[in-house]
């Protein structure tokens, strides 16, 4: 019987869905399917899907047939060529006076078409390239432009952290980082302190952002008022630690030095939002208006 399963064609790439028609690969088996690019060798990630949970993409396509050994050795056979139509390519560029950089050179397993990515900031007429390329090649060239964040996750490296790069190691497609984030999060807004090798807002500041939304909805806002009744303080919030779910208040009360800022757990206080703390304050002065009134009569 035929069963959905996800298939990984490349590290840390998307998984797209197939069905097995008459094999029966299980999780950590090698098979060929056929993807928009042409027919690849992937790697069995999950078995026996649920279609109403994962929700593929129709028609959902079958694949072609199980892997072998010797289609496995293929794949090492191809690492080799690619570092040579690495080195052909890159000699052609040079020759050419193109103004790009070439990233990565992939084969694809039918061995129909060679993929040539590069990066560029303008756009670059490669048509004579294509053409010197599939000469020497005798098959399909496909030239692809890619952007900084695509380049890094190609490349790999390790970031700021000293970890392998989050697009190179753990995230399929990249997310929309923005920054906001960085603010959320407190962060000096410093482009060398928040940008990733790539030149790009690092792509750590979203798997964060959750978190700092759910621990800022429990917090305070500057400027809001904020009473301690054990230690009979009163005064006004002026900066918020977010991780540590602290307050700083400036302190107003009579009893203490002038300008005294305490640091208290948020737990500890009792806050007066802005707008209620503003009202309070009219209803305050109307009474001692109202009182200096009466005491005039």
């Amino acid at each position: 019987m035929s069963k959905l399963i996800g298939v990984r064609f490349e590290k840390c790439t998307p998984i797209r869905y197939y069905m097995t028609g008459v094999a029966n690969p299980v999780k950590g088996d090698h098979v060929i399917a056929e993807t928009d690019m042409g027919v690849e060798l992937g790697e069995v990630i999950l078995d026996d899907c649920d279609k109403d949970k994962v929700n593929p993409p129709q028609p959902v396509r079958s694949i072609i047939r199980m892997a072998t050994e010797r289609d496995v050795q293929r794949l090492s056979e191809y690492e080799q060529r690619e570092k040579e139509a690495f080195d052909i390519c890159n000699e052609k560029i040079k020759m050419r006076g193109l103004d790009m950089k070439l990233i990565r050179v992939r084969y694809l397993f039918d061995n129909k078409k060679i993929i040539f990515y590069f990066y560029s900031e303008n756009r670059v007429d490669f048509r004579e390239l294509v053409k010197d390329l599939a000469a020497i090649f005798k098959t399909r060239i496909e030239l692809r432009q890619i952007g900084v964040r695509d380049e890094a996750k190609l490349m790999g490296g390790v970031g700021a952290c000293g970890r392998t790069m989050c697009c190179a190691s753990c995230m399929p497609e990249f997310s929309p980082v923005s920054i906001k984030m960085a603010k959320d999060q407190n962060l000096a807004l410093n482009p060398s302190s928040i940008s990733g090798i790539c030149g790009r807002l690092m792509c750590c500041l979203g798997h964060e952002n959750e978190t700092y939304k759910y621990l800022h909805s429990l917090m305070p806002s500057t400027g809001d008022g904020a009473v301690i009744e054990e230690k009979g303080i009163e005064g006004v919030i002026i900066g918020v630690n977010v991780l540590g779910q602290t307050v700083k208040i400036l302190v107003n009360n009579d009893n203490v030095k002038e300008k005294e800022v305490v640091e208290a757990s948020v737990k500890d206080i009792k806050v007066i939002p802005r707008k209620e703390k503003e009202e309070n304050e009219e209803i305050k002065e109307a009474q001692d208006n109202e009182e200096n009134h009466e005491q005039d009569e």
